[in-house]
């Protein structure tokens, strides 16, 4: 498995300077948290999830989770969790039969209601929770924690198995101001006890939303709702720390069709008028109709913010995500002159494109995370960007 296996080898030649690494669900803890990309939620009650998977009918998808809790309605939990069984357990047979190769089965995580349930799902599994990478927490918090983290470690004792959890940090009393900093901070301690096993942090946006009666359209992002803002700034302040740094993942986008502009769009013109001249303008307006001008706009932020990926729900949304993932040529060379530079003469040093002053240790940090997605999602050509990714055409660049 890796990102972008759908390009022709000439298109991606052409596309990286650096070509983007091959990854599985036992590559390193370190870099596997960051190659989630666009983690596609389905509902457990889909049909076909075994078929889709073994068929790749979806262009660019390395991660998805089944969910069993908020995407199914009560009545239809049996059933849900009956089909997710019956489909990973068909999955599995493919692979032990070679009809299907391990190298392309993407990360597969189940978000689960309790720990109940998933003491159960994975008992119904039996030897096909192999194909699992493992579990997602939803509503997680210090006091409901323990109990999914020890149910984790009980499975991967009991099948001999490296099977992760994913905290999704999306109560009342993480976005609530006055129990925010104690629970974030509990948590984060549990999650330190039990650092080996957890690969990501994520936040549920939607739920948060839902607390306040609040929900964003498709012209805004969640960075327009001040009230989520502050509450994404304290979790990437708590989680995000250089000493014992999780990955934290970019909240859900949950539109999936274009409506009526309202306001004017914020996708730039001139990347596509500097690689496609008058014709580029056509394409970006098929972009904001067809990736949402809101999403594009959302994705960038999260990575101001120190997000890496994002939960999607639509698989649209896997290319646009993992297109702004790839680095740059300029973050690639100024990371490596970085940490090239450390411990040299020279505490600062001018960016060799000369429009920037690189600092060898404030930036020290930031280079070790760009070299590493780098490994994942790797380097752009000077002349290339997202662009390249997102249209079908070959680009000829001036």
């Amino acid at each position: 498995m890796k990102h972008f296996n759908y390009l022709t080898k000439d298109r991606e030649e052409k596309t990286f300077y650096r070509m983007p690494m091959e990854f599985s669900k036992d590559s390193e803890k370190e870099l596997l948290a960051l190659t989630l990309g666009a983690c596609l939620y389905m509902p457990g009650t889909r049909p076909n999830i075994c078929a889709d998977i073994v068929n790749q009918k979806h262009d660019g998808l390395v991660s998805m989770v089944l969910c069993l809790e908020d995407a199914v309605s009560d009545h239809e939990v049996y059933q849900a969790e009956m089909n997710v069984i019956a489909q990973l357990q068909q999955l599995h047979m493919q692979i032990e039969s070679g009809l299907f190769l391990t190298g392309e089965l993407p990360i597969i995580f189940i978000r689960v209601r309790n720990e109940k349930q998933m003491r159960n799902v994975a008992e119904h599994l039996g030897s096909s929770i192999h194909v699992l990478t493992g579990f997602v927490f939803p509503k997680f918090t210090a006091e409901n924690g323990t109990g999914y983290i020890t149910a984790l470690r009980d499975l991967n004792e009991q099948y001999s198995i490296r099977l992760y959890g994913m905290p999704i940090l999306e109560s009342a009393e993480v976005i609530y101001k006055e129990s925010r900093i104690t629970s974030l901070l509990n948590i984060k301690k549990l999650l330190d006890e039990h650092y080996d096993c957890i690969l990501n942090v994520r936040m549920g946006a939607t739920d948060f939303c839902g607390l306040y009666g609040i929900r964003r359209s498709s012209d805004s992002t969640i960075y327009d709702i001040s009230v989520v803002r502050d509450c994404i700034a304290d979790i990437v302040n708590v989680f995000g720390r250089s000493e014992k740094e999780y990955v934290v993942s970019g909240p859900v986008w949950e539109y999936f069709y274009k409506e009526e502009r309202v306001l004017k769009p914020q996708l730039r013109q001139t990347p596509f008028t500097n690689s496609l001249g008058k014709e580029g303008l056509s394409i970006r307006k098929e972009f904001l109709n067809e990736y949402l001008d809101g999403l594009i706009q959302e994705i960038l932020l999260d990575k101001n913010n120190g997000l890496t990926g994002k939960t999607v729900i639509h698989p649209t949304h896997i290319k646009p995500v993992h297109a702004f993932s790839v680095v740059s040529y300029e973050e690639y060379m100024d990371a490596i002159s970085i940490l090239e530079g450390i411990g040299g003469e020279s505490g600062v040093l001018k960016s060799q494109f000369s429009n920037k002053m690189n600092e060898m240790k404030p930036h020290y940090n930031w280079a070790i995370k760009i070299v590493s997605k780098a490994k994942i999602y790797g380097v752009y050509h000077e002349q290339c960007s997202y662009i390249d990714l997102l249209t079908e055409q070959e680009q000829v660049h001036i």
